[in-house]
């Protein structure tokens, strides 16, 4: 098949199809109806010959056919991403876009850009609070997030998986939970807040005990503001810096990575 004839967009719905294993969830990524995801799909299926999807008692399938052309498809499509990205990166190769949270970004990862910065004063960041912001919608580079590990990205471990429970000198016995660190059970609970943040705010306040990632309490710790009140313990869940391939790639992101981990105690996932 000539490359002109390529059917681009009728692909395009097929690789999301078969990501979701829905036409419903297909059409909503692509903001058109299921039945439009459905006459593509016929129509492709015309050209190729094959039958690309069979229904079953458990839903949608792919068919052998179908599977057997997939991960060549999906890798034709980050070249295309990459080719666009390439001829962007004229005009974007001193621009950084970055999400993180506002607690991690303030006790590791400033101290570490404006180091950077001093090394490449031309560079422009961006930054945003939501780790959990969607790529394709707001442009970023990389994201860091408080997670298990990169999930369908690609990344590298920023920090070690350890949290240890601290409270402020004086502070009442009594404990701060929030969703990742919840309070011990049985333990009497003063105060209940949203994310790491408010915990870290909260419990520098002297408002209780609560247990935290330790990059976000250390030099409190060394300070005197908090005391430890147990051992550090190793936990699965660490601050992951994290990108789909497409950026992973790029040239000024792999700079910046190299920075952020040339201490050698980052670890690399895809």
């Amino acid at each position: 098949m000539k490359r002109t004839h390529l059917p681009l967009n009728a692909l395009r719905v097929f690789d999301a199809a078969a990501r979701h294993l829905s036409f419903t969830r297909a059409a909503d990524e692509l903001a058109v109806t299921p039945a439009a995801v459905g006459q593509q799909i016929r129509a492709l299926e015309d050209v190729l010959g094959v039958v690309l999807f069979r229904r079953t008692s458990r839903g949608l399938e792919l068919t052998g056919e179908a599977a057997a052309g997939l991960d060549a498809l999906r890798e034709g499509f980050l070249r295309f991403e990459e080719s666009v990205q390439a001829m962007q990166a004229g005009q974007s190769s001193s621009n950084y876009a970055i999400a993180a949270p506002r607690e991690f970004y303030a006790q590791w990862l400033a101290p570490r850009l404006a180091r950077y910065r001093e090394a490449n004063p031309d560079i422009r960041i961006q930054l945003t609070a939501d780790e959990n912001a969607d790529f394709a919608e707001t442009n970023l580079d990389f994201a860091v997030r408080l997670v298990d590990g990169p999930g369908d990205m690609e990344g590298v471990r920023l920090t070690d998986g350890c949290k240890v429970a601290v409270a402020a000198p004086g502070a009442p016995d009594s404990w701060i939970s929030w969703p990742t660190y919840e309070a011990p059970e049985g333990a009497k609970v003063g105060l209940q807040v949203g994310n790491s943040g408010q915990a870290l705010a909260s419990t520098l306040a002297g408002l209780g005990r609560v247990w935290l990632p330790l990059p976000l309490v250390s030099d409190a710790l060394a300070e005197g503001r908090l005391e430890a009140h147990s051992e550090e313990e190793d936990c699965r869940r660490a601050y992951w810096l994290v990108a789909p391939r497409p950026q992973w790639r790029q040239a000024k992101v792999k700079t910046l990575v190299a920075h952020l981990t040339k201490d050698g105690t980052s670890e690399i996932a895809d």
